[in-house]
């Protein structure tokens, strides 16, 4: 079984984690490109969704590069997210492609679900070590945010920008590279000490709060860079939403971190008291 998932954003870097921990060969997509969404806006329906137009490239590249069996999340509620998987895969079938899919549906707050399902996907674990991989790809998680929000802040701010952005690819590629929590925690002390030594200037910054559906604020290629942009001309983009966030608020029931959600769900209630999913 040779495993691939949706690129989105960082992600990736925990996801390749956790399937490695669950003993999977893992053939992550690669990086979003022009020819990633030329292959999803050419074989998807007009009207759906960008994200499923670019997962939809994402998949038939890394079919590509040897991937046998797409791993893809379910979900409920309103947004049409929850139906992804089911014609991402019915698209991919009537391409010719041959390969298998396992769907992950959300758990509904019940965290045992999840692993239940892991442990489905990867029949030579023990629940103890499917426990495991999750945490670890937890870990990874967090790692990766840590070095993200460095980034957003240092870089409108600094003088040598081509150097943090530097330091950035690389920092992501060593938390990549780690295979326990030491190294990755060495990555991340080392990184965030050399972009926190990068020179800075005196100009004014300008601070600018990134807000909408969670995939176009988490991957680049489908926010025109947005972040990286902004951040060029001096501008700190702090994001309404990360990862780990919505994995605590939605999959987690906001018990590993402190979470805003409810607070933000009462202010909003006088203005919307629908959920509108992905946003």
């Amino acid at each position: 079984m040779k495993v691939t998932f949706p690129h989105m954003g960082n992600t990736h870097i925990a996801i390749k984690a956790l399937l490695k921990g669950l003993k999977l060969e893992v053939i992550p997509p690669p990086p979003v490109t022009n020819r990633t969404l030329e292959l999803g806006i050419k074989y998807s329906p007009e009207f759906a969704c960008l994200p499923l137009k670019i997962n939809i490239g994402n998949f038939i590249e890394a079919i590509e590069n040897g991937a046998d069996t797409i791993i893809m999340a379910g979900g409920w509620g309103p947004c049409r997210f929850g139906y992804y998987a089911q014609v991402q895969r019915d698209i991919l079938y009537d391409l010719g492609y041959e390969f298998k899919m396992y769907i992950l549906e959300a758990p509904d707050f019940k965290i045992t679900e999840l692993f239940t399902q892991l442990k489905g996907l990867a029949e030579n674990v023990s629940f103890l070590e499917a426990i495991k991989a999750v945490r670890f790809a937890w870990y990874k998680i967090n790692a990766v945010e840590t070095l993200e929000k460095k980034f957003e802040y240092i870089l409108p701010r600094s003088i040598d920008k081509d150097q943090v952005e530097r330091l950035y690819k690389e920092a992501l590629e060593a938390v990549d590279r780690a295979d326990d929590r030491k190294t990755v925690d060495i990555a991340v002390k080392t990184y965030v000490d050399k972009m926190d030594r990068c020179p800075l200037g005196n100009h004014e910054i300008l601070k600018i709060g990134l807000i909408g559906e969670i995939y176009t604020i988490l991957e680049p290629s489908s926010n025109y860079n947005i972040i990286q942009q902004l951040g060029r001309l001096n501008a700190e983009v702090t994001r309404s939403v990360y990862t780990s966030d919505w994995i605590n608020d939605h999959l987690l029931k906001g018990i590993v971190k402190k979470s805003n959600r409810k607070e933000i769900i009462s202010c909003a209630s006088p203005y919307l008291n629908y959920w509108v999913g992905g946003h």
